[in-house]
């Protein structure tokens, strides 16, 4: 199996893990050279860095199908979701790509990913996570604790059925989510998604997470506190009933523990010390 029992239980109980090498580090090379091109920088002038973040769309050439349909990867979906309760990916994005800038980059804030379109076009979601069963982050890059890696609050997807089981199917509209998901999970420590080309971080669809800004220098053909990742969420098979899965049900009763540590580097081998419910 991709993923070993005590990664499932670390994901059940902290809304995350990371799969080390989830796709060649030749493909991220190739994706990553496409991201360049798309973002009309030169990756040794640093005077062409004129901005804090640039964010590009989804990609569906070739490298990038290829990053998100590994076998690992299905595996690893059919171990968190579920056999046929997916559907395959044929694109990848949001991809940010983060420089060196004092800058202000206006997309750092907590918050939970939405997950469909209400009948206004507005975005919501629900306590059964309609039409997203995954949040996925791909690492194009080598990312560590100084390359701005998304920072997560471990466990926070035990703090969001609470906040959305009186809404019923129709579900809650994303920004009001939001605007109470933050405070309610403020007490959870923060752990940071490093990892190297390759690895792919499976988030349960209720984690609080932020991205980060970064002041970092010029280092080599890269920038330092760089991050290359694409963000994208596996939709549910909706041939197949949408009820919760297993780590799902478990969300009734929400951790109470405080807990406050520095935010720290994870991995995928060791479960994070978190005060776990």
């Amino acid at each position: 199996m991709t993923l070993t029992r005590g990664q499932v239980d670390h994901f059940v109980a902290e809304g995350f893990v990371r799969l080390d090498a989830a796709f060649p580090p030749q493909l991220g090379e190739q994706c990553r050279s496409e991201l360049w091109q798309a973002t009309g920088c030169d990756p040794v002038e640093p005077g062409t860095w004129t901005r804090p973040v640039i964010r590009l769309g989804d990609f569906s050439t070739p490298p990038f199908r290829q990053a998100a349909n590994t076998p690992a990867l299905h595996e690893a979906f059919d171990q968190l979701v579920g056999a046929g309760r997916w559907i395959p990916r044929i694109s990848l994005g949001t991809v940010p790509v983060r420089f060196p800038s004092d800058a202000d980059p206006g997309d750092d804030g907590w918050h939970v990913e939405a997950s469909y379109a209400g009948p206004a076009g507005e975005y919501r979601l629900n306590l059964h996570s309609r039409d997203r069963a995954l949040l996925l982050l791909f690492l194009f890059s080598y990312v560590g604790p100084d390359d701005a890696p998304t920072s997560i609050r471990v466990g926070s997807h035990l703090d969001v059925p609470p906040l959305l089981a009186a809404a019923g199917d129709d579900g809650r509209e994303w920004m009001d989510l939001c605007r109470a998901a933050v405070p309610a999970s403020a007490r959870r420590p923060v752990a940071l998604a490093t990892g190297s080309t390759g690895d792919v971080y499976l988030c349960h669809p209720f984690l609080v997470h932020a991205a980060q800004p970064t002041e970092g220098v010029f280092r080599g053909s890269w920038p330092s506190r760089r991050c290359t990742r694409g963000r994208r969420w596996i939709s549910r098979n909706r041939r197949r009933p949408r009820s919760p899965g297993p780590w799902l049900t478990r969300c009734a009763a929400p951790s109470t523990r405080q807990t406050q540590r520095r935010p720290r580097p994870v991995g995928s081998s060791r479960p994070t010390d978190s005060g776990r419910p």
